[in-house]
Order: C-alpha cells, then structure tokens, then sequence
C-alpha cells in the first residue's frame, strides 16, 4: 500500500499550502507551480505504472484510469480546463460563445440542447493551452445522466463558471456547495443581465454574493450578458425620416474575460497541478478500498476453507491432546497464508505467537465454548467407530467456529499494518465474537464437516 501512500502524502503537501485557503477577491500570489506540476505528474505516474495493482481491480476502475491518462497528458502539455455549469437554459454555451467571440457552442431556446461535454480551445488567452468546456445543463426532466455527466466535467476541470440568470435557486445553492468541495476557483456569473434595471441587477449581485458567502470570493461574482436580446432602436437618416431598427447589442463579458485572465496569469499551472492531485488521491483511495475489498473476499474463502480442514481433522482424530495439536498447526497455516495475501508475510514462529495470543483472549472471552470443546473430544473417545460421526461433527464444528474467529482477527490484524490498534487484541477479539452469529456458524459447520465426512 506504500504507493497510495504516497500519492495521498503528495495531496496533503499541496492541500496544506492551497486548497484550504478562504474564498478571497484575489488571487493567491504566484506559487512554485512547476513544482506543484512535477509533484502531480508524479503522483498521476505512480498510479498508472504501478504493476501491483490486481487486474480485476484495473478494469473495475478503468474509466477513472483513462481520465488519469487523459490528466497526465494536459499536465504535460500545460493545458487547462474551464468548465461551465448550470441549469438548463441559463445561458451556459452563450457564454462561453461570447468569450471565444465566435459561436462554437450550440445555443437554443428549447431545454437539453447540449447533450455531451464538449471544448473549443480559447485563443484569445496568451498561453495558449486554455480550453472552454460546455456541460449539459441540470435539473432537467429525464437529464439524470446528463446532470451526473455535468457534475463529472465540473469536477475534472480546473475552474468552473457557475452560470445562473436570477436569485439562486434551492437547487442551484446545492450545486454550488458540491462544487466548492472540489476545491477549485468558482466563478459566480449572473447572466441575462440586460433584463434588469441598475437598482435590480444590484440587489441580485448583493443577494447572491449574500447566499455564495464561504462558497465563491465575492471578487469572482460578476454580471454579464453573454446573449443579450434584441432592441428596437429607432434610426434617423439625413432627411429627418425615422426608422425602427431591430439589432442585438454587444455581449458585456469583458469584466468576465479580464478576471479569468488575471486568475490564469497568477494561478495557471498551480490550478492544473491543484486538480491532478486532488484526482489522483481520490483515485488513489478508490483503488486502495477496492483492493482491501478484493483482499477481504480472499481471505474470507481462505478462512473458510481452513475451518473446514480443522474441523474434518479434529473430527477424524479420536485423541483430545492430539485434536489441539492438529488445530494449532492448522490456524498457523492460514495465518501464514493470510499474510502472504496482504503482502505481509509472517514466519510460522511469528504466525504462532499471534494464534496463541487470540486463543488466549478467546479462553478468556468464551470460556464456555471451550468447555464443549472437552466435553466432546471426551464424548468421542467413548463411542468409538462410525457411530462417532455426529458427535465428531459437533466437535469439529467448535473447532471450525475458532478457526473462523481467529481468521477474522488475523485479517483485521494484517489490515491494519500489524497492529491491533488502541484496545490492543482484547478489543479485537471482543469486537469479532461480539459481531458473529454464533449458532448459525456452528450450523454451518457441522453441514459443513458432515457433507465432507460423508463424501470422503
């Protein structure tokens, strides 16, 4: 597990210096970012190289592998991502139209026109690796897959235009709080800004400054009008004579442009470097779960199949002394074994000592258990032959159950980084039997034994 690690470390490196910082009008002064460039790269290398990841856990995340590739090759190409956001019809595709001075996006009156992701590369900006992408809109009937489409964008891009065209809705203030927790610049753009007087425009830009408060710097709420609608304006030629004149006036977006250009001339690559990293430890997280969870279901049919072995061995055995012997070297075994599947192998001096200290802690915990367990290694001995068999099973069936919990606290003791945590292996041990259907796994056991006594 040193690999995600590793990748998380690199995270909280740049999470300290960065991500927490408060909602401010400015952007924060000019970082190392190609430093923070080379640390994500690296993290984004790691996850992607790294030949110990299983495959069925590769494919299961295959999708969040691809866009690691696709962030690795934009980290080196120096290219960022601005993403837009919105419900449906606010104006999204308008805006970054207006921004590009030229209509690449698809606009329309009706709702859903703009069904997939979609970016055109913004050539105004100087650098040159700047790309606008469009997102379908949200809260749109029967658009579930489209709002989570959005919401994947908005999270994978560098920064974010959070478009709306009135007072937030309760809709819109939830977007924006899940957007904040991307820890990503917001701006807040109140569109259609034509339609409203000065006095109203004002009251909106207050509210929703009001409403954004701890979400988006109140410098990076602004208005604009990305489309405005047409006018009639009346026209007077030489000879006096007056004409109505349909036109549409020019888009107002220029605050807009010059507040996206100044955040990209201070924070420019220490936005991409923010982004991959950030993905890069979510991902890093994702597989470690998915690989404990592999493991987990491992261990679990490894554990069984041991259960059943001590509990047919104790049963054939017909000598009590011999019964504790055999078990002993049984849960050694696994214990081993389980350690090898964690990539912490264990010698069988050291798997033993860990046997024999949850053995201890179960004598303890369940001293009525192991009392059945005498009484049936005796109730054997005087029966003698096949008519054993039942009683055999009822033995073997105790021996399954303590070769099950000490399989489930080795597991958790592996898990944990071979360490029993602060209750030390009292605790775990109380924990394992206090969660464990005790007579269900006993009639598991004797099925178990009994189907194998009788196959063999």
């Amino acid at each position: 597990m040193k690999i995600w690690t590793r990748v998380r470390d690199n995270w909280r490196k740049w999470s300290s210096r960065h991500v927490e910082r408060p909602a401010t009008d400015e952007p924060s002064a000019p970082a190392a970012g190609e430093d923070h460039l080379a640390l994500a790269r690296e993290s984004l290398r790691e996850l992607l190289q790294d030949d110990r990841v299983p495959a069925s856990v590769r494919e299961s995340l295959a999708e969040d592998y691809r866009q690691v590739q696709a962030m690795l090759e934009k980290l080196e190409h120096g290219h960022i991502h601005i993403a837009v956001f919105g419900r449906v019809s606010v104006g999204k595709s308008a805006t970054l139209n207006a921004l590009l001075g030229e209509p690449r996006f698809r606009t329309s009156p009706l709702h859903g026109e703009t069904r997939s992701a979609d970016l055109a590369h913004w050539r105004q900006y100087d650098a040159g690796g700047v790309y606008l992408v469009d997102t379908p809109g949200i809260n749109e009937v029967d658009g579930e897959a489209r709002e989570r489409l959005a919401h994947e964008v908005a999270e994978r891009s560098d920064l974010v235009l959070f478009v709306v065209d009135g007072d937030l809705t309760r809709s819109e203030l939830d977007a924006l709080r899940v957007l904040a927790r991307y820890r990503r610049p917001l701006l807040l753009l109140l569109n259609k800004a034509d339609r409203y007087t000065r006095e109203e425009r004002a009251l909106l830009l207050q509210t929703l400054e009001r409403r954004s408060a701890g979400l988006v710097a109140p410098g990076n709420i602004l208005a604009i009008a990305a489309e405005p609608g047409e006018r009639v304006y009346l026209q007077v030629d030489a000879t006096g004579q007056e004409t109505e004149v349909v036109r549409r006036p020019p888009t107002e977006v220029e605050k807009l442009r010059e507040r996206l250009w100044l955040v990209l001339e201070q924070e420019g690559k220490s936005l991409a470097a923010l982004n991959a990293t950030l993905f890069a430890g979510r991902l890093s997280d994702q597989v470690a779960e998915r690989i404990l969870a592999t493991r987990r279901t491992l261990a679990d049919s490894l554990v069984r199949t041991y259960c059943v072995s001590k509990g047919v061995a104790v049963a054939l055995n017909p000598l009590p002394v011999a019964d504790l012997v055999a078990a002993a070297a049984i849960d050694i075994g696994m214990v081993v074994h389980l350690s090898r599947l964690h990539r912490l192998p264990m010698s069988r001096s050291q798997a033993g000592a860990l046997v024999r200290t949850v053995i201890g802690q179960m004598a303890l915990l369940m001293g009525t258990t192991w009392a059945v367990h005498l009484v049936s290694s005796a109730l054997k001995l005087g029966t003698g032959g096949l008519s054993t068999v039942i009683t055999a099973a009822a033995q073997g069936a105790v021996a399954y159950y303590s070769t099950y919990v000490v399989g489930q606290v080795a597991e958790r003791y592996l898990a944990q980084g071979l360490s029993w945590g602060a209750g030390g292996p009292k605790r775990v041990v109380r924990d394992i039997l206090a969660n464990l259907d005790r007579d269900s796994l006993l009639a598991q056991a004797r099925s178990d034994i009994l189907a194998r006594l009788r196959a063999g």
